[in-house]
């Protein structure tokens, strides 16, 4: 007796059948999770926080900040980078009294980035010691872990917060797991430990941070400080475990949330697992504004770090911050290096342009560019990209197709196929983005500008 097999899809489809619409469909981050807007704002530059706004990146400098040059230099740097806020450590009174200078300074370049004072154990102290330094800050970071135990806690988180509202300025109450209340996660195991059914110790100490966080709010808007003016933060080092934190603190308040895996690692590693957490958070529309904290190389830029932040949020498509480079990994038919070469050649230079192109060539961020290295995706990957070109691969004939805007615009030959590209693409941004009276501008004088 024959038996007839008949195969199914999961969706119980027969195979070859037309699929539903919905199933080929893009996905798409879930909406905004609404929250208050803040204002972080220095002069006429005001970055707002939340809202349904762009997602913001922040930096932070690892200067020692009494050192006024280094810390200029690097806060330049970040800015330049594209990180809209720059944190900055106020450890000592000699970082207190030189805050201000770096201000003068940055101002004096035209680097207008708002500033804000990371504050651990004597906030309260330096703010009232070195008045000036209040004022030049923009924002406030405190950690409610470490600004006193008992009483003193209390009194020293109020002084804080009396202070920002003096100054009128915005605050991140930012709870670390390293440095986490002690005694709030004492009473929470306590009360833990009596329950029928005791929760795992992770739980308790995830339930510790998201309350920090919370009560802190609570308490800094009781002290008089608006709640427009809030941001929170619950930082911890495991990717599972800053997903479970901040579901549970986006659920339960309305206040701005800053994103950041701390502690995350070097190089591949702290790229990996940043990426990993935040991309979850802000797929599900959790996150006003993130840092990807890596540990630099010694003596590598500070900027990687917001290069990365920029291109996670480039890459979920809720951002674009310069224009993104498509090249295929290479493989056998890839021998030759010149499509690695130029590729990055490209990459770096598109960067490099944009601090110039922003203003002149709006959208231009969002352009694509593919730099292939044989025949067989390269003319398909080409022709989605703005511009693309297909370098010849292993045994293939020494023309490069480069594409347009999806149609075959022109093929490069000879040894200068790098430098003709980069031509085009000059060309390409200078026709497809440039607004009207951008030449003019481009021949005035800087104070015409």
């Amino acid at each position: 007796m024959n038996q007839v097999v008949r195969l199914v899809t999961r969706d119980g489809a027969a195979p070859g059948a037309a699929p539903a619409a919905a199933s080929t469909a893009a996905p798409a981050a879930a909406a905004r999770r609404p929250t208050h807007v803040v204002d972080v704002h220095w002069g006429r530059r005001h970055v707002r926080v939340g809202g349904g706004g762009p997602i913001v990146v922040q930096s932070m400098t690892n200067t020692d900040t009494a050192d006024v040059d280094a810390t200029v230099a690097q806060v330049e740097e970040l800015a330049l980078a594209g990180s809209e806020l720059v944190r900055i450590t106020v450890n000592t009174l000699e970082a207190a009294r030189a805050v201000a200078p770096i201000r003068e300074r940055l101002d004096a370049r035209g680097v207008d980035v708002p500033l804000i004072g990371d504050f651990h154990f004597n906030g309260h102290k330096l703010l009232v010691q070195v008045p000036e330094c209040a004022v030049a800050l923009s924002k406030y970071r405190i950690n409610p872990g470490n600004v006193g135990t008992g009483a003193r806690r209390d009194d020293n988180f109020a002084q804080l917060i009396e202070l920002a509202c003096r100054h009128g300025k915005a605050v991140r109450i930012g709870v670390n797991w390293g440095s986490l209340d002690q005694a709030l996660l004492a009473a929470l195991m306590d009360e833990n430990s009596r329950l029928a059914e005791p929760r795992e110790a992770g739980a308790v100490l995830r339930e510790a941070l998201v309350r920090s966080a919370v009560d802190g709010a609570a308490q800094a808007v009781a002290l008089g400080l608006p709640a427009d003016r809030i941001c929170l933060s619950a930082k911890v080092s495991g990717v599972q475990d800053l997903i479970a934190v901040y579901r549970e603190l986006a659920r339960r308040c309305e206040f701005p949330l800053h994103l950041g895996l701390t502690e995350a690692g070097m190089g591949s590693k702290g790229i990996v697992s940043s990426a990993a957490a935040l991309a979850v958070l802000l797929q599900e529309g959790i996150g006003d504004t993130i840092r990807v904290s890596l540990t630099p190389q010694p003596g590598a830029s500070r900027a990687q770090e917001v290069v990365v932040a920029q291109e996670i949020l480039q890459s979920l498509g809720l951002r674009a911050f310069a224009p993104m480079v498509a090249a295929c990994p290479g493989c056998g038919r890839t021998t030759s290096t010149v499509f690695q070469e130029l590729a990055d050649k490209i990459q770096t230079y598109l960067r490099a342009q944009m601090p110039a192109w922003r203003a002149r060539y709006p959208g231009v961020e969002s352009m694509k560019v593919a730099v292939m290295g044989c025949v067989v995706n390269g003319p398909g990957e080409s022709r989605h990209a703005d511009i693309g070109i297909s370098l010849p691969g292993t045994g293939e004939s020494p023309v490069a197709p480069v594409y347009i805007d999806g149609r075959h615009a022109v093929t490069l030959k000879g040894e200068t196929i790098a430098e003709q590209f980069q031509c085009l693409v000059d060309d390409y941004v200078n026709t497809r983005y440039a607004t009207p009276g951008a030449a003019a501008a481009d021949t005035a004088g800087p104070e015409a500008r």
